[in-house]
């Protein structure tokens, strides 16, 4: 049965977009492009997404103002693995993280990333959802953006920072009580020192104007894309001692970014502006970072030996969130994929052991 919840106090009339023709996108050799899900009826602008058990679920932002301003609602709708819509919820605010808390069961659907910043807990197999509770702090001036769970805790980006150098935290600690969302404290500084992983080396401080994305390497690094900045952010040990940092400078800017298992696998992106989910299905190499080129509405690997990047779909319309489904690869693969990522924990662990010293 298809589900239609609301929450808020009032749903925001919402007109199904006009998208103007545009050249259908085209993948790179040896991948196919499908249409996952195309237009989602009264709502648009399709941006994060989360798999759980099989099923898809995306947030659609509907073009509210990201400060929640205007009555702003988006879309929370559920998928089957096939692109079957199986229902939708309304949340308020503009939605712009979403996740999944293997702990609790429930999807952290994060709005408003510039002020203002929200919370609201789904269950994935019901869609209800929890009434809007707001964050107990935002040090660095703006809003949140998207959470990761690990074993130190849960990590929320702090996004669109108030100051220039930003010297407030780019990631905080958190955790969900009964009134609200408690802000811990600051993990990782938008000024924080960090190694530099492009050939070359060397030492610098960072100047975070734009932490988005978050998501967990597979040998536990979390990552932190900086989409203006264009760089990513590896953190060994996050919020413990011994946490060390480093950065990757990117070629180009980035919304997304996920890491493969290695072979077949079906990536979903969300592409905003025409208001569909394509999945783009192919081989991976084992550990392969995959990420949204937005700045050329692109999608492609990340090299996370140079920071350069090789195009496997082009011609989007404004891409932005991204996830991966298919087989789990077996415990020798991951074997090989914790020794690829390890060359970055080494490098981290020699600044750590020098400055030690």
């Amino acid at each position: 049965m298809t589900h239609n919840i609301t929450v808020g106090a009032a749903l925001l009339a919402i007109g199904t977009t006009t998208v103007s023709a545009a050249a259908a996108p085209t993948a790179a050799a040896g991948y196919s492009l499908t249409t996952f899900a195309g237009p989602l009826a009264g709502s648009s602008a399709p941006d994060s997404l989360a798999v759980v058990g099989g099923n898809v679920f995306v947030g659609y932002g509907n073009g509210g103002d990201p400060t929640g301003a205007g009555g702003a609602m988006s879309t929370i709708a559920e998928y089957s693995k096939h692109g079957t819509l199986l229902g939708t919820v309304t949340v308020a605010g503009h939605n712009d993280g979403l996740r999944y808390d293997v702990a609790t069961g429930k999807l952290w659907s994060i709005q408003n990333e510039d002020a203002s910043p929200t919370l609201v807990l789904i269950d994935p197999k019901t869609l209800a959802a929890t009434t809007p509770v707001g964050f107990s702090s935002t040090p660095h001036g703006g809003g949140y953006d998207d959470v990761a769970f690990g074993p130190g805790g849960t990590f929320v980006s702090a996004s669109a920072p108030s100051s220039d150098p930003n010297t407030a935290p780019a990631i905080v600690r958190v955790t969900r009580g009964a009134s609200g969302v408690t802000v811990i404290g600051g993990v990782l500084a938008g000024n924080a020192t960090a190694t530099v992983l492009n050939p070359g080396g060397g030492i610098t401080t960072l100047n975070l104007q734009d932490p988005d994305s978050l998501t967990f390497s597979p040998n536990g690094q979390l990552v932190l894309d900086s989409q203006s900045d264009q760089q990513l952010v590896f953190i060994n040990n996050p919020g413990a001692a011994g946490q060390s940092v480093g950065v990757l400078n990117l070629a180009t800017s980035v919304d997304d970014t996920v890491f493969a298992a290695g072979g077949t696998q079906r990536l979903l992106v969300a592409d905003r502006n025409s208001n569909t989910i394509y999945a783009l299905t192919g081989a991976f190499t084992i550990g392969q970072a995959i990420a949204v080129e937005d700045s050329a509405n692109a999608v492609g690997t990340v090299n996370l030996a140079d920071g350069s990047f090789s195009q496997l779909v082009t011609g989007l319309n404004s891409p932005h969130g991204e996830a991966l489904t298919g087989a789990v690869p077996e415990p020798a693969t991951w074997a090989m994929m914790l020794g690829g990522f390890g060359v970055i924990g080494c490098v981290l662990r020699r600044k750590r052991e020098t400055s030690a010293a």
